[in-house]
């Protein structure tokens, strides 16, 4: 019998995972329905030796020291600093929108005033929520802040999401700032790299110990009952006595009996193209034009030589359960109550413990998820 059952194969599942067969030499199952490990951050070689990421682009940023340290043990790094540009009024301008992308909308004369107001106002190197710029009264940075919201953040947002920007939760809407720098950077942690091999790489390397089996195309309702009734956990239809990680949907642990806990999903396509690059960065946005929401080209991300290259675009949908991959949580007021009847169920069982986007219903970024992990070893299993 294993002493931990680890329900996903995603970063919090083998984070975990790794943490237990390394540091206390115990016996670990890891049950994942997909056929492979890694969740959405897996990734692989297409036929033209290009590195794609299966899910959408997945670019490693951090402040935190501790955990680019820990990933380190796992990977080589290559440096990579992330730009995003956006395609407004028929043009590729930087974002987040900062001073340069001021002078590449407006005229000269327009970006200087501009410019001149959001420095007297605000500090350099900044970062301005757009909804707080609305509010402000003098009429220049209500104009900007109009222009911004329109073009850039309230149509990729909409898309994005399904719904008005004032209907979603502030920790979302707040994630589209207004930069007072020139810095044309996405990110400005301290920590920005790729890992050299790839994600799949990282997970592979984790999970290499004898302690550690893996079940993958296997849901884990096939080979785990759980009788809240009478706060027990059977393997195999046996009793399991030791702890049960979950790191996949609440609701799905609990067969959906407040309800299902809404998610954004992705239709994504893959596209071929006939020349050696297809635009000049890894991603553009497209906040007002098309059906997508960006196109991401992964050569810029994992450069190659090859003559042709590889696009995605991404067309956000309502996630449809037993069909579609639940990507985003989606954060208001209501979908937090259901979330929250879950949790005090699942606060029952002394020897379940949740982790991760899915099973605490919350947007965390890589490093968020993996300090997570790193957090619920040393505090629930440690």
């Amino acid at each position: 019998m294993f002493n931990y059952l680890i329900i996903g194969s995603g970063f919090s599942g083998c984070v975990i995972a790794e943490r237990i067969a390394n540091v206390f030499n115990k016996k670990v199952l890891i049950i994942e329905k997909r056929n492979h490990i890694g969740g959405n951050c897996y990734d692989c070689k297409d036929e033209n030796n290009i590195l794609i990421h299966k899910y959408g682009p997945h670019l490693f940023h951090t402040d935190y020291k501790d955990v680019f340290d820990y990933l380190s043990n796992f990977t080589d790094w290559q440096m990579y600093q992330h730009r995003v540009l956006a395609f407004i009024d028929g043009k590729n301008v930087p974002i987040p929108f900062n001073l340069n992308t001021l002078h590449e909308v407006f005229p000269q004369s327009l970006a200087e005033k501009l410019e001149k107001k959001l420095l007297s106002k605000y500090s350099y190197n900044t970062k301005v929520p757009i909804l707080d710029l609305k509010k402000e009264e003098d009429l220049d940075l209500q104009f900007l802040a109009d222009f911004v919201y329109e073009k850039v953040f309230k149509n990729y947002t909409e898309k994005q999401w399904g719904l008005k920007p004032e209907d979603i939760d502030p920790q979302v809407t707040g994630r589209v700032p207004i930069y007072i720098s020139r810095d044309n950077r996405y990110f400005t942690d301290t920590y920005q790299a790729l890992p050299k091999e790839g994600y799949t790489k990282i997970f592979e390397r984790m999970l290499y110990s004898p302690n550690i089996k893996i079940m993958l195309n296997t849901d884990f309702k096939e080979v785990i009952n759980i009788d809240f009734e009478n706060k027990k956990i059977y393997f195999w239809e046996q009793e399991f006595k030791g702890k049960l990680i979950f790191t996949g949907m609440i609701d799905d642990l609990f067969d959906f009996k407040y309800g299902y806990l809404p998610y954004r999903s992705l239709d994504l396509h893959f596209e071929s193209v006939e020349k050696e690059y297809y635009q000049e960065v890894a991603v553009i946005n497209y906040p007002n034009d098309y059906d997508f929401t960006r196109i991401t080209e992964f050569k810029h991300i994992h450069p190659v030589k090859t003559d042709k290259t590889i696009i995605l675009k991404e067309y956000p949908k309502d996630y449809q359960p037993n069909k579609d991959i639940p990507y985003y949580p989606v954060f208001t007021k209501e979908n937090q109550e259901t979330y929250n009847k879950y949790y005090e169920e699942a606060k029952k069982l002394e020897n379940l413990i949740l982790v991760g986007r899915l099973a605490e219903y919350k947007y965390y970024d890589m490093d968020d998820v993996v300090k997570r992990a790193l957090e619920v070893f040393e505090e629930r299993l440690k």
